[in-house]
């Protein structure tokens, strides 16, 4: 009988200081799949289930699509939601057939209102279904809040390296790679992490940068050593209040657990003596406004307070009120706001039409932005992404978009869904070229990175107010380990 391997995914990164909660509805309208349906939607992609896929057929094994479930990061998610989502895996495990290991696709950031460690949990869930002996082996984002559970539910967990993750397909294939090996007994896999009491300031995340490298070069160097099998740096997601938020370090070696912990251990020894490095580097609005003002352009401001791919609600305008009060003109920021866009429908392209924009979903991300502006645009807000980009994806829908533009020259984008800033496609599907404009606002910190950076002079990061702010003193945390630096 050929190898089965069941291929499951349920992923959501939750930002508990969002006080909405995550619906089951929003896994529907993002992605929920069973059975033939995950292959069909995912395996081409670059995500890391495409790499379970590619890495499954390339080895001659079967695989098995059984679950895959995620909806864009928001809040907590609701319990009604999260119990929703682990029966109708299980039901979906039961209809499965005989299996000879399972692939798992945790996110690692994972909050429900029952479960804090709702990842650990539904792991553990799984591992109490196969027994034991079972492989289980799963990929992490790079933003997971590593826990011991989730640690002990499987026998080996590999993370993104490179942030913006544009190696999801690559992890994915690598985990392949190694429940291959284990099913054909080549190799045992034993796993050892290590949780070094140290919160990585967002605003220094970015892989390519020079305060990564000795640690990179660490793990490299280790990967290289024999009996080891894989080694992971996790940055942890320090939006979710929780025991497990912060950095972790893990280490898969074959047959030898003392060996993983001894490198996981060396890896966050390392990190912990270079620590201050990764405190945040921050740069205020005001100071980000003059560069522009006295720099050519086009300039991409990343917007940190609200930044889409970690939660926030994509309708912050403190950028916006501050790009029209310095007058920099030809500017340009998208805005998640289907109140004004039925407005800007009803206006018809054009037309003039007052608006309050943005500034909805609560004070903290700044006031409705309040102008005369003409209609340019009307769009379905449907667009491809072929490249490798942050997020595996290649298909993405914003609902209904409006391109308007003040009279000032502030070009909006106004969407129905909340859209992170992935790809520049989104820009240029509604006939916007971003080269042309000298100001660029994208709701991110690195996820825009490898769409924008190809186009832009500069990528400033900004230190905003919002659910996802770069200084963490804006936000009151209660289950954080303690002490953990820089907080202590």
């Amino acid at each position: 009988m050929p190898l089965r391997v069941g291929v499951v995914a349920l992923q959501h990164e939750s930002n508990t200081f969002i006080e909405r909660k995550t619906t089951f509805a929003d896994f529907e309208g993002h992605l929920l799949l069973e059975g033939e349906a995950v292959r069909e939607r995912l395996a081409d992609s670059h995500h890391e289930v495409g790499g379970f896929f590619g890495g499954l057929a390339a080895a001659g094994v079967e695989a098995v699509p059984i679950f895959a479930a995620r909806a864009l990061p928001y809040g907590t998610i609701a319990e009604d939601a999260a119990s929703t989502l682990v029966e109708r895996l299980f039901r979906a495990i039961d209809g499965a057939g005989q299996l000879d290991g399972v692939l798992v696709a945790p996110h690692g950031a994972a909050v429900s209102e029952r479960e804090r460690d709702f990842d650990g949990f539904w792991l553990t869930s799984l591992r109490g279904r196969f027994g034991p002996s079972f492989p289980m082996i799963g990929t992490l984002d790079l933003h997971a809040n590593v826990s011991p559970q989730m640690v002990a539910a499987c026998d080996a967990l590999v993370a993104y390296r490179t942030n913006p993750h544009l190696d999801q397909r690559a992890r994915g294939e690598e985990a392949a790679a190694l429940m291959v090996r284990t099913l054909r007994g080549e190799v045992r896999p034993t796993m050892a992490a290590a949780f070094p009491p140290l919160c990585v300031n967002i605003e220094r995340q970015a892989t390519a940068e020079p305060h990564w490298k000795p640690l990179l070069e660490l793990a490299e160097r280790q990967r290289g050593l024999p009996g080891v099998l894989s080694n992971s740096l996790v940055y942890g997601f320090p939006y979710s209040d929780v025991r497990e938020m912060g950095a972790a370090t893990i280490a898969v070696t074959d047959s030898d657990p003392a060996l993983a912990q001894r490198l996981a251990d060396e890896l966050s020894d390392l990190w912990w003596n270079r620590r201050q490095e990764f405190v945040g580097k921050l740069v205020d609005i005001g100071t980000a406004i003059e560069w522009a003002a006295h720099r050519d352009g086009p300039l991409c401001f990343l917007d940190m307070g609200d930044n889409v791919g970690g939660g926030s609600p994509g309708d912050g305008t403190v950028l916006a009120h501050a790009l029209h009060v310095r007058q920099i003109a030809n500017s340009f920021v998208c805005l998640s706001d289907p109140e004004a866009v039925n407005l800007a429908v009803n206006a018809g392209v054009g037309n003039r039409v007052s608006l309050a924009v943005g500034g909805k979903t609560d004070d903290r991300h700044g006031a409705p932005f309040r102008a005369e502006f003409t209609v340019r645009g009307l769009y379905d807000g449907k667009f491809r992404e072929t490249a490798p980009r942050h997020g595996g994806i290649v298909d993405f829908d914003q609902g209904p978009t409006a391109v308007v533009v003040s009279s000032t020259g502030l070009t909006v984008m106004l969407t129905t869904k909340r859209m992170a800033p992935f790809s520049l496609n989104q820009l240029t599907s509604c006939g916007l070229d971003p080269t042309r404009f000298r100001v660029l606002v994208a709701k991110g910190v690195h996820a825009p990175v490898a769409a924008y950076g190809p186009v832009c002079t500069e990528l400033i990061r900004v230190d905003t107010p919002g659910v996802t702010a770069a200084n963490l003193e804006r936000f009151e945390y209660h289950h954080r380990r303690r002490p953990m630096f820089p907080f202590e």
